[in-house]
């Protein structure tokens, strides 16, 4: 939470020029704090649905150890469930009717599987637009992963993304670009994300949409944010990841290659595995192709020990960072997104 300037001590100017957060006693007197009220859009397959929703719900629990959050998922009805997860979705989750209804603070948009290009073949394509759409107008600020990203770019900016030919997939070194933006308080200036993506918005298209680029790495553009500086908020790269996601996407890559809904057996995720991880790994492709192994017989408990995670710290920060700015410009009445005095087109006051 922010720190109040309730004297001219001049460590809070300092600061102030610094990046922190400082909030006059007359902000901080109008400021109401209350529970936020957090939507989550999962857009993710059913193998990755319940993993996806434990990953950000994590992420949000771990943001703020004072504030109050209430999580609202819900999902897009035209993508096709299996009936277990089908249970789960009625069970569990809220319509976009009744997330309209209740309003939000703020809302995760998650990524999806679609690996064509043109993102106007999904099913759910008219939907999401939709609901990017309401929380333009009455959500403090969207949080967008992957493919959602690709999406608003195309819906809000007409950025289409384009296919990269080889999937880019594993862990990344990046760089912040600018260490002055809140949402980079306290963050290493250089640290890892995971990818696993088949297309791209590029950097030269990010600028063109006027977005505000603050962590990029040699394969892209990984963080960004709308004009405004906070009502869309971008990632390109998936760092709510747990350390073993990419390990159970291999699985399943290798699950779809058995059952012949990819041509090629998976290549290892890049910067994730020990030299001894990709032998063990190796020897299990050789004896699974030769029938001696099944799937079963993956060795996911013995790689699982050998992994290591080198984004989290990183994305705790930023997700604490996303939720402090949230906090500081959101209004009272959950209906309306911003506090008065606030400035829908510079809320953080940065410009």
């Amino acid at each position: 939470m922010p720190l109040i300037a309730h004297s001219n001590l001049p460590s809070f100017s300092r600061l102030k020029d610094e990046g922190e957060t400082i909030l006059s006693k007359d902000r901080a007197n109008n400021q109401t704090i209350r529970e936020l009220h957090i939507g989550l859009l999962n857009t993710m397959p059913d193998a990755a649905l319940e993993a996806t929703e434990r990953q950000f719900f994590r992420l949000i629990g771990h943001s703020n150890q004072i504030a109050q959050f209430y999580l609202h998922p819900f999902t897009l009805p035209s993508i096709k469930r299996g009936k277990k997860v089908n249970k789960h979705v009625k069970q569990h989750y809220q319509t976009f009717t009744d997330i309209k209804a209740q309003g939000l603070d703020a809302l995760i948009i998650t990524g999806a599987h679609l690996e064509q290009e043109d993102l106007q073949k999904a099913s759910f394509y008219e939907e999401l637009k939709e609901v990017v759409d309401w929380s333009y107008d009455h959500v403090t600020s969207t949080l967008c992963s992957c493919l959602a990203t690709h999406a608003v770019l195309e819906f809000r900016y007409g950025q289409k993304r384009k296919a990269i030919g080889e999937k880019c997939w594993g862990v990344f070194p990046h760089q912040i670009l600018d260490r002055q933006h809140p949402l980079m308080r306290g963050v290493n200036t250089r640290f890892n994300v995971p990818h696993s993506r088949f297309n791209e918005i590029s950097k030269k298209q990010f600028s063109a949409a006027g977005v505000k680029i603050l962590v990029e790495s040699k394969i892209g553009v990984h963080l960004g944010v709308s004009e405004d500086l906070l009502r869309i908020v971008f990632f390109q790269g998936h760092p709510e990841y747990d350390t073993i996601s990419l390990l159970k996407e291999y699985k399943r890559d290798i699950i779809a290659y058995l059952k012949k809904t990819r041509n090629n057996y998976p290549p290892f995720p890049k910067h994730y595995l020990t030299e001894q991880s990709k032998a063990i790994l190796n020897e299990y492709k050789t004896k699974l192709l030769s029938s001696e192994f099944n799937i079963s017989d993956f060795p996911e408990q013995l790689i699982k020990e050998t992994l290591d995670n080198t984004w989290g710290n990183a994305t705790n920060v930023i997700i604490n960072n996303w939720i402090g700015c949230v906090y500081q410009t959101t209004h009272e009445d959950i209906e309306k997104p911003f506090m008065n005095g606030i400035n829908p087109n510079d809320p953080l006051n940065l410009k």
